[in-house]
């Protein structure tokens, strides 16, 4: 059984997951890590060594976790998948020394150069991406631009140290640079751009990004000294994950995050909700012009997508339920966190369809799509608003949802995109019903979740792992017959009660922009 299995390893935002899954595609044992961004010198970052620490103990859980269940050792896996939060910075010498601290998707610092390189290509680069974070670099003049060998995202990085092999998932690199469909390869002309506009650094861009390959394809295998990363003691409690093992193409969360739910085919869709937000839409055709509010990136096979993402999601809710969960243990009363959760999520659905007035900003970093370089969560409301838990709850909730629904609007109202329907995925999905019902209401589309969705995108990427064994067949194929059969979720369709409410509660979130511009500016 244990050749036959493939391992999936994501590092999320918040929580960097382990997921071991068996030649049906079912979870036989999982182990997990919880880590935090920390925001230093105006720089929102991972330390690298915590990278290898949450790696090693995620995997070590995996394993205890697979003895506890099937009273034998894990001594080895027949693939493994690397998928990490897409886009951000990471910057190599030529002798493999990191040059700056990571960038993560999440700092929104480099709206000058993502700016220019827009107007540039003609292609909307978003702040978030790696080339607007080198190119920033440049503009600042920062010394180590010069001697930059490699750049990467996270995935790749933990890849690259795994196997030797700097390469990236197709999906995880259109994050990077703009991808051409048509060659499944950065944009050439994009890349003679960008060369033009830098002079003489003494390294052209394709010499420094990583390889482009789509799913299924060769990544390479497991190094010696990979093996060791992955176990430093050589010895996991459960046994001993072996060199010689094959890699597929590392991916990013949002590539994983369209495997997990089914979502590569055209006119399907999907929302991961967690730490930020966001939407993917499989194209039929081109998009009619740039939106700045709308990447394109790819499926992990080279399909476009239109992503409509925030930088912003569920930290301000979970800060509340937090909260309320400290008042009741001021009171003696300890509730289980899942719990807490359910009981906070499901009164909202008792609150009034508009929240009764009350309006919530959850943003804790900036917010490109509706141009804030910085965030202040927020909680505002009137003297007459209608302050109860239920609205409370649904206006965190709504908030959530807020942002996205700007994005998303450009594309089914503006570009008439078609969608069948949207898989729901992440933390805000979780407790049943509750955000399924709430979103479909706020993007007017049926929102369907399945129970797998809930392992999220290190499922996902055991699945592309497990897809190097079945490139025979279209991975749209592979996933539809052989991993969902036909398991398409539990589906919700908009309540028309609720996208009422959440219209009005919308028109004022927008009125109200300029309350969170005013905290910005006053709230140092």
């Amino acid at each position: 059984m244990k050749g036959k299995t493939t391992l999936g390893i994501e590092f999320g935002s918040t929580r960097i997951k382990a997921v071991l899954i068996s030649e049906d595609y079912i979870t036989l044992a999982s182990g997990a890590y919880t880590w935090e961004n920390r925001l230093e010198d105006g720089v929102w970052t991972y330390h690298l060594d915590e990278v290898w620490r949450g790696l090693q103990s995620a995997v070590t859980e995996l394993s205890d976790d697979f003895r506890s269940r099937y009273r034998e050792s894990l001594s080895t896996v027949g693939a493994i998948g690397i998928s990490a939060m897409m886009h951000g910075y990471l910057a190599f010498d030529k002798d493999g020394q990191q040059l700056v601290p990571f960038r993560t998707w999440r700092n929104t610092t480099t709206e000058k150069a993502a700016k220019l390189l827009t107007e540039k290509f003609r292609f909307n680069i978003p702040q978030r991406w790696s080339i607007a974070h080198l190119y920033q670099a440049l503009l600042n003049n920062e010394s180590h631009v010069k001697n930059t060998a490699f750049i990467t995202t996270l995935a790749g990085y933990v890849h690259w140290k795994l196997t030797g092999q700097k390469v990236l998932g197709i999906g995880d690199a259109s994050g990077m640079f703009p991808i051409d469909s048509t060659t499944n390869n950065y944009n050439t002309g994009m890349i003679n751009q960008f060369d033009s506009l830098t002079g003489d650094l003494g390294w052209k861009l394709s010499d420094i990004l990583p390889k482009v390959l789509r799913a299924g394809e060769d990544a390479g295998l497991l190094s010696t000294e990979g093996a060791a990363l992955l176990d430093p003691s050589g010895n996991i409690p459960a046994g001993n994950i072996p060199a010689g093992i094959p890699l597929c193409p590392p991916e990013g969360d949002a590539g994983t995050g369209m495997v997990a739910t089914n979502s590569v085919a055209e006119r399907t869709g999907n929302i991961s909700a967690g730490t930020s937000v966001f939407a993917m839409v499989v194209l039929e055709k081109a998009l009619s012009r740039v939106y700045p509010e709308i990447d394109m990136v790819t499926t992990p096979t080279g399909k476009p997508v239109a992503m409509a993402h925030c930088n912003n999601c569920t930290p301000d809710l979970d800060a509340w339920v937090k909260l309320f969960g400290e008042v009741n243990e001021t009171f003696g009363v300890k509730v289980d966190k899942s719990r807490l959760y359910d009981i906070l999520y499901e009164k909202a659905l008792a609150g009034e369809s508009d929240c009764g007035g009350l309006l919530s900003y959850n943003y804790y970093a900036g917010e490109p799509v509706t141009g804030l370089e910085q965030g202040r969560p927020l909680f505002v409301r009137t003297p007459d608003s209608r302050f109860t838990l239920a609205n409370v709850m649904r206006a965190l909730l709504f908030s959530t949802m807020a942002s996205l629904k700007l994005g998303m609007d450009i594309l089914t109202e503006k570009e008439h995109v078609r969608l069948d329907t949207l898989l729901g995925h992440g933390g805000l999905f979780k407790t049943k019903a509750v955000g399924q019902r709430l979103m479909a209401a706020a993007l007017k589309t049926p929102v369907a979740v399945m129970e797998s969705a809930g392992e999220g995108g290190a499922w996902g990427i055991a699945l592309l792992a497990a897809y190097m064994l079945h490139t025979d067949e279209p991975l749209e194929t592979f996933l539809a017959q052989k991993v969902f059969g036909k398991n398409t979720g539990t589906l919700i369709e908009p309540d028309p009660h609720d996208v009422q409410g959440f219209a009005v509660f919308m028109e004022q979130y927008t009125k109200g922009l300029g309350i969170e511009r005013a905290a910005v500016e006053y709230l140092k």
